[in-house]
């Protein structure tokens, strides 16, 4: 037999049908066989929002301060203007002088024979040098002189002595600026050397 007691509690009897001991309820208590309880809602479970709110605001305000010093570090850098440095030129090494030297006069001398080939044929083809060499005959006639010693330009002449007027000038256009190397090393070290003053574009 059951009773009922006061306050909302009530009980079984001691020896139910299955022969279970007395089971007691409270009222606002969970049931033994209550199913799993739904999602927090409200406030909780709004808050992994905010946190994402705030994390956005603050990339966003750390762009803005990087900006802010960027556009700060580009108005000191234009209003300083170019940089300078003042160098000194202490020591030229002869040994490089001579070797530059050497080929430039080389490179200069392959291009005063092939501008005197080039020039050689074209005032060849115009004609020039038959009317030289015809001029140059009746004045050696005229003067008493023989036939046979009759003066001619030719392109073997004109190439030959364009071309020994070049080695001459690769030897002296070498040597000399090799030597210009060594006196500017000994007026160096007596004077400071000659100053240069680098500078960057605007």
């Amino acid at each position: 037999m059951g009773a009922s007691l006061g306050g909302g509690l009530s009980s079984s009897s001691p020896n139910g049908p299955s022969g279970a001991p007395p089971t007691i309820t409270r009222p606002g208590a969970a049931r033994p066989d209550a199913g799993p309880r739904p999602a927090a809602t409200g406030p909780v479970a709004a808050a992994p929002v905010s946190g994402a709110a705030g994390s956005a605001s603050a990339v966003g305000a750390a762009r803005v301060t990087e900006a802010v010093r960027t556009a700060r570090t580009a108005v000191s850098g234009g209003a300083r203007g170019p940089r300078r440095a003042r160098l000194n030129v202490k020591r030229i090494d002869p040994w490089s002088v001579f070797k530059f030297s050497f080929a430039v006069s080389l490179v200069l001398f392959i291009v005063v024979i092939v501008a005197t080939a080039v020039l050689y044929l074209a005032l060849d083809a115009m004609g020039v040098f038959e009317k030289v060499n015809t001029s140059l005959g009746d004045l050696i006639s005229a003067s008493g002189g023989s036939e046979g010693s009759t003066f001619k330009i030719t392109a073997k002449g004109v190439i030959g002595t364009s071309a020994l007027i070049g080695v001459v000038n690769v030897v002296l256009f070498t040597a000399l600026a090799t030597l210009g190397a060594f006196i500017y090393n000994v007026c160096a070290d007596l004077v400071g050397g000659v100053e240069l003053t680098l500078a960057e574009r605007d």
